[in-house]
């Protein structure tokens, strides 16, 4: 089941919210679970981004059952919000694009490990065809404390070589969670995959079916999380 709450926004000259009259050109996409400690910061930037830009944009929150209010920041924000009743990052990711109603669409983390507020070469990417545009944490930097050792060393660079061994992957940082895909080519992907192993899925579909991808630098730091996170990486 899926519940949506507001509209899609394009800010005026005054920087208001609007109500939408011009075709949504970008979504970003936020899963959600429980991360009011980060949530308002993350939809500011990346409206201030949207705003500053001039672009026609929205910002659609993949909410999977968060218990701490942030449901209610999103949409004070301004943001919409999808209820996503089945658990998972996936699932969130999921819900959340199919809701969405721009051309493009740029997803990462609401936990503050990825600036919202920095997107050109996501959106240049997507703008020039390609139709899968991959961040690169390796390349852009990995700032102290940002990722446990044992996915740094280990988890990463093997998943990432098994990908290129076998799938023939164009791409250094096979599960890196910032990341834009035009809408239709994520529609032809056929995507199933409901928890964390998501991000692979996609690349490897992508790779499989001949997509244009490009890798492009990001900057991953230390999320702003008050709990420990979701991901299980031995598992």
């Amino acid at each position: 089941m899926i519940i949506t709450d507001a509209q899609p926004f394009v800010p005026d000259q005054a920087g208001s919210v609007a109500c939408l009259e011009k075709p949504v050109e970008f979504s970003i996409i936020m899963p959600c679970l429980n991360e009011s400690h980060t949530l308002a910061h993350c939809i500011q930037n990346a409206r201030q981004y949207l705003d500053q830009n001039g672009i026609v944009g929205e910002i659609i929150i993949g909410d999977n059952g968060s218990t701490d209010g942030s449901r209610d920041i999103a949409l004070r924000m301004g943001a919409r919000v999808v209820w996503v009743e089945c658990r998972g990052y996936g699932a969130a990711v999921l819900g959340a694009v199919s809701a969405a109603h721009g051309r493009y669409c740029i997803m990462a983390d609401a936990d503050g490990s990825y600036d919202f507020s920095d997107l050109d070469a996501f959106v240049t990417g997507l703008r020039e065809g390609y139709d899968l545009v991959l961040g690169n944490r390796f390349k852009g930097g990995i700032r102290k404390g940002a990722m446990p050792w044992k996915n740094r060393y280990i988890g990463t660079p093997i998943l990432t070589a098994l990908g290129k061994i076998f799938y023939k992957i164009p791409a250094g940082d096979l599960n890196c969670g910032l990341r834009g895909f035009s809408k239709q080519a994520f529609e032809s992907l056929q995507l199933r995959s409901s928890g964390m192993e998501f991000a692979s899925e996609m690349t490897v579909k992508a790779s499989l079916l001949g997509m244009r991808v490009r890798e492009v630098p990001v900057t991953l730091s230390p999320d702003g999380r008050d709990r420990p996170p979701h991901l299980r990486p031995w598992r």
